[in-house]
């Protein structure tokens, strides 16, 4: 097989039709006539974190809080390791955004007096098993929004430090795309599968975050000399045994608590209620022998439980069809829980890109929104919008004073070359093995699930040196056709992200949430030397960690061209 190239021309390319990438394009259309591609791996109707549903919407400023609150909340769950300028200007959105996905369709439910119903102190219930097929609606209204689905994008188009499009190939014909844009807004989202996850085998996909986020996004912007920010920060899921839906609709639903094997409430016996402490109670519970955890959901009412069917119906409805399937509901059954493996993700935590509060990146003509972009956690959905909102406008302010280049034929030609050859030659290994070994090697040295989430420097050093081997073993991978193609090249951009994620992780000398990041060798907090982000970028194949200073909410960040 071979891929044959064709050249598109658009005046912004936006990667990825998720949250974020959507909303980013139908702020960019407007009343313009400025030229959009939206191109997505899969079909933007249903793709992304929101692909199945969603039963609310985690972060609003309900009545009686501010964008202040919200902020104050977000520095003290990630320890102070926060953009507070980006947490800030993104928090000021949120109701603006969420008044005008309910204008798009989106049921938000009220109560008798017409207010929107709040769960918890930040969050609001909708009915979102359809969010995504909203958005996708309305990007199709807009006559200058083209998009290009079942398209994977491979690595950014560079001229003289400036990325001016990006290249990929479609899933479904021989055709390797070189797009060439004004400017380009990544919006791919985080990384799964970095990690050996809980449930092997046939069941491996079923995960906390979306199987189909590999981390692009953040790779191409790793090999293209992006720096990136606080990849240290994993996010790991408490989430329910075995089907891995979530544990906070039933936490914050019905209020229940986290109890052990002999019925104690355990989670405040390990200090703080942030959102790493849960976990790390739950794993310490466990090896104490004091395990299995649970939500202690016995008791609950027929109507709390009714609630909670309907609420997994619209976004885990595994959870939903187990109890049904073992016709022994919540309110007869505690419910067992337990930590999925590590995530790599700006929405949760701040991983990502290091951007600027205009959401630009450290390559000029390259904007980054949603969970590909660093330094703002506790996003969700909302701020994947809000964010989407301002790369948007930032790069249509960027367009009016970019008159872009043409496309190299001569780059685009070695490019075609550099991916066609996955085609040819006998492979010694599948990409299935490739895969199982990179998951292997990170739960076991960098801090995985059979590791207690705990890692140590002579454990990276191990994991560093047979990343660098999985990498070079990778360009030996062979494809029959696209579909093979893209599954290479998901498992290259996960072990370029776990070569980043390697020297963050050594990079930060102490331990600041636990279980996210768990370092044996100094298990303290250490503010006098590490209140800082630890950033990185790629440099002639070797990655610089790099120190920078945090950023308060009274001061504003932004690159200097």
């Amino acid at each position: 097989m071979e891929l044959k190239p064709e050249i598109l021309e658009t005046d912004l390319l936006i990667i990825g039709g998720g949250t974020a990438g959507c909303f980013a394009a139908l702020t960019a259309a407007g009343d313009s006539d400025t030229r959009i591609l939206i191109a997505e791996k899969a079909n933007i109707k249903r793709s992304g974190c929101l692909a199945a549903g969603v039963n609310a919407l985690n972060a609003y400023i309900i009545k009686g809080q501010s964008p202040e609150n919200y902020l104050d909340y977000v520095r003290q769950d990630a320890e102070g390791i926060v953009r507070e300028d980006l947490v800030l200007s993104m928090a000021e959105k949120l109701n603006e955004v969420t008044d005008k996905l309910e204008k798009l369709g989106l049921v938000i439910l009220k109560d008798k007096n017409g207010e929107y119903v709040s769960r918890g102190k930040r969050n609001i219930k909708i009915n979102g098993e359809n969010i995504k097929p909203i958005l996708a609606d309305a990007v199709a209204q807009k006559n200058n929004i083209r998009v290009l689905n079942r398209v994977n994008i491979v690595d950014y188009m560079l001229k003289d430090g400036k990325v001016t499009g990006a290249y990929g190939f479609s899933l479904d014909s021989p055709v390797f795309y070189a797009i060439h844009a004004k400017a380009v807004i990544c919006t791919t989202g985080g990384a799964a599968g970095i990690y050996r996850p809980n449930n092997p085998g046939f069941s491996r996909h079923k995960m906390w975050y979306c199987p189909f986020n590999t981390g692009a996004g953040y790779a191409m912007g790793i090999r293209a000399g992006a720096e990136m920010t606080t990849f240290e920060m994993r996010f790991i899921a408490l989430r329910c045994k075995d089907t891995i839906a979530p544990t906070g609709t039933i936490a914050q639903g019905v209020g229940a608590q986290q109890i052990n094997s002999r019925y104690e409430e355990y989670e405040k016996a390990y200090g703080s209620l942030k959102t790493c402490n849960r976990l790390y109670s739950t794993v310490n519970e466990n090896i104490k022998g004091r395990g299995p955890c649970y939500l202690k959901t016995v008791g609950i009412t027929e109507e709390q439980q009714q609630d909670l069917y309907k609420a997994y119906l619209n976004m885990a409805p595994a959870q939903t069809l187990h109890w049904i399937e073992k016709d022994l509901g919540p309110a007869s059954e505690n419910v067992e829980i337990e930590g999925t493996e590590p995530y790599i993700v700006g929405g949760h935590t701040a991983s990502g890109y290091w951007v600027d509060t205009k959401r630009k990146t450290t390559l000029k003509g390259l904007f980054a929104a949603g969970d590909v972009a660093g330094g703002c956690p506790q996003k969700y959905v909302t701020g994947a919008l809000a964010e989407g909102e301002i790369a948007a406008a930032s790069a249509m302010e960027y367009l009016k004073k970019e008159k872009g280049s043409d496309p190299e034929p001569s780059e685009i030609e070695l490019r075609v070359k550099e991916i066609n050859r996955f085609f040819h030659g006998e492979a010694s290994f599948s990409i299935e093995e490739a895969e199982e070994a990179m998951q292997k090697t990170m739960d076991s040295y960098a801090g995985g699930i059979t590791a207690n989430y705990i890692y140590n420097s002579e454990k990276l050093k191990i994991a560093e040196k047979r990343i660098d081997e999985l990498l070079t073993l990778s360009n030996s991978l062979r494809a029959e056709n696209t579909h093979e193609l893209m599954l290479i090249w998901e498992v290259i951009d996960r072990l370029y992200v776990a070569k980043v994620l390697i020297k963050h992780l050594e990079g930060r000398k102490e331990t600041r949430w636990r279980s996210f990041q768990e370092n044996a060798d100094y298990p303290q907090r250490d503010d006098k030397n590490f209140c800082k982000y630890v950033n990185s970028q790629l440099k002639n194949g070797k990655i610089k960690v790099i120190y920078r200073d945090l950023v308060k909410r009274d001061e504003c960040y932004e690159h200097k061209d």
